[in-house]
Parts: C-alpha cells; structure tokens; sequence
C-alpha cells in the first residue's frame, strides 16, 4: 500500500465503515468486541498510526491536561517543596494509564497564569499545585471557574471555595501528632507554621493540634507558635524566633517537613539535641524524612491516591460529569526523633 494509511484503509479491510472506525478508536461503546477485534487486527496488519492532531481537532478537545506547579517564593526563585515532586510522579502515571498526555508548566504565582491558560486552550483542563496563599489566589480560582475552565487542585477542602479541590485530613493529622506527643509526657509543645486563613492546610494542622491539648485539659500558649513557610530556612528562623523568646518547650510540632528539618538544624546549632531534649515531628513524609538523623516522625498524605483522584476528578469536569472535593486520610508515621529511649516504630 502505497501513501499513508488513512482510517479509510482501515474500514476497507476490516470490512466496516470509516465511521465504525472512528468509533472503535475512540472506545465507543457502540461497537460489539467482534467489530472491535476485526478493526484491530487490521490496524496492526497496516501499522496504523491515530493522528492525535486531527482526532482532537474533530472532538473538539486537545488529549492534554496542564499541571502548573507553582514555585516556593526564595531568593533565587528555585525552590520545589519535595512533596509535590512526588505527587507530580502520581498525576503523570494517572494520565498516562488515562489515555492523555500532561503538559507540565513551572509558574511564578505572580505571573497571570489564570489568563494565559484559559486563553491558550494548550490543554483540556489544569491542575494546580503548591499555590502558596489561598487567600490571594482565591479570585484566580473563581476567575477560572466562571470562564469554564476546567480546574482541580491539591489543598484544602473549604466550605467556601470555588472550585473542585482534593486534600488531606490535616485537622485530624494535627490531632495525632499532638496526641502522641502528649503520650511521650510532653506538655509544653510548639507549632511551627503559619496558623491563619491564608495557608488553611497549615491552619488545620495547628487546629488539631489545639483540640488534641484541649482535650487533655490543657490551654494554648500563643507564645509556643510561630509561623514560618515550607522551607529549611524558614524552619531554622522560626526556631530560632521561638528560642528568643526565653520560653520552655519540650517538643516542636512542625507544619511540614521542611520547616522540621530547619528546626532540628537550630536546635542542634544550639546545642539541644532531638529526642533527648527536645521531640520532634514534621507532616508531609517527603523521602527526606526517613534519612535524616534522627529519622523524622511525620505524617502521610498518600500522593498515589491524591494523583489518581485529582485527575480522575478532571477528567470528570472535562466530560461534563459530576465531581466533587475529596479528602484523603491522614497516618502518623511515628520515628525515632519523636520517642524517648526507645526504638524506631515505623508507623503508627
């Protein structure tokens, strides 16, 4: 056969129409399996090759989802938290296994992402990822759904919010880690990390942390929390801030890994050595958790299953099915830099 095969080529040795072809490619279910089987054996027969260019121009959609991982704002404009990355790993394999490809773009949140992906039609819906201040982002979020764009994000699920949004049980992940601390012996913990309205993830976690105190009859010193951002730098500033104000603690709860991961290298600038002076737990388990000295207790925010949710949640929207915010459980992970004298648990 001289030329491209065309789906044509396709029909004519199947002996169907072109239009059952279009069919059985796109996995309609108006083709029975015995159509199905002959068209693809004479698919293989001619080594047929679907134009994904023309295929998206006549169903009206690109085969493409965007996802726009926002950078940690830093002096250098470098900084990835490792959590994401990982996540990043679950949505490609969850498009791919989907049937799409995923076009991955790095954004400054200052830029007008919003504007430039609605406008571009580069893809058939976005998900957005480490997007920093809920608050200032909000409009963005609301801009994007009133256009009809599709749109899902990794956060926290808000009883106020615009758009479709799949999360971790942070409230709860807050409460275990106090709740554990508490069984250490400890009384007098601290929490790093921003406890406001503008990072609601972390503002749960602080929350829970809070009712787990309560709930042990106990009173939230303001003076134990200082906030800080998901960074290694802003972990160390806080502890620091925290030592300078002449207070006891004898366990710090930080709100990521990161900020953990700081706080142990203050701490230990200082002379304070984790656990024997001072417990330590992060939230996140980034891969780094596990390696440092000691292996850092922390909480799972499982990124397989978040990945698999959020583009299944997209793909919904982008078919006019229904789809809603999801939250994901959230599992101490308990290590040795949150035990006293005793070993390693692994997990709780």
């Amino acid at each position: 056969m001289k030329g491209k095969v065309t789906s044509f080529d396709i029909a004519h040795l199947a002996g169907v129409s072109q239009s059952t072809v279009s069919r059985a490619l796109r996995g309609s279910p108006l083709v029975n399996e015995e159509t199905r089987r002959r068209i693809q054996a004479a698919v293989d027969e001619l080594n047929y090759k679907v134009d994904k260019n023309a295929s998206s121009l006549r169903a009206k959609h690109t085969g493409t989802l965007a996802l726009l991982l926002f950078e940690d704002p830093t002096a250098d404009e470098s900084h990835i938290n490792p959590f994401f990355l990982s996540m990043l790993g679950s949505i490609t394999r969850a498009s791919a296994q989907r049937g799409y490809d995923l076009l991955i773009s790095f954004q400054q949140f200052s830029h007008d992402w919003h504007a430039d992906y609605a406008d571009s039609k580069k893809s058939d819906g976005i998900i957005l990822l480490g997007y920093g201040d809920y608050l200032a982002i909000r409009d963005k979020l609301q801009k994007l759904v009133n256009q009809g764009t599709r749109c899902v994000r990794w956060g926290a699920v808000l009883a106020d919010q615009p758009d479709i949004s799949v999360g971790c049980d942070n409230l709860s992940g807050g409460h275990a880690v106090t709740t554990h601390f508490m069984e250490q012996g400890c009384r007098r913990i601290a929490f790093l990390g921003d406890a406001s309205s503008h990072y609601p993830e972390f503002f749960d976690r602080y929350r829970g942390h809070i009712r787990a105190l309560n709930d042990a009859g106990l009173e939230a010193e303001p003076l134990l929390q200082v906030n800080a951002e998901s960074t290694e730098r802003s972990g160390y500033d806080a502890l620091e801030t925290l030592l300078a104000r002449g207070i006891t603690f004898d366990a710090v709860f930080a709100a990521s890994d990161l900020i953990a991961i700081g706080a142990m290298r203050a701490m230990d600038d200082h002379g304070l050595k984790v656990p024997d002076d001072v417990l330590l737990a992060g939230f996140d388990d980034i891969p780094m958790a596990s390696f440092v000295n000691p292996p850092l207790t922390t909480v799972l925010q499982d990124t397989n299953l978040a990945g698999e949710i959020l583009v299944d949640n997209l793909l919904s929207l982008i078919r006019g099915q229904p789809a809603e915010s999801a939250m994901l459980p959230a599992k101490l992970i308990v290590r040795k830099s949150s035990l006293r004298g005793r070993e390693d648990k692994s997990e709780k």
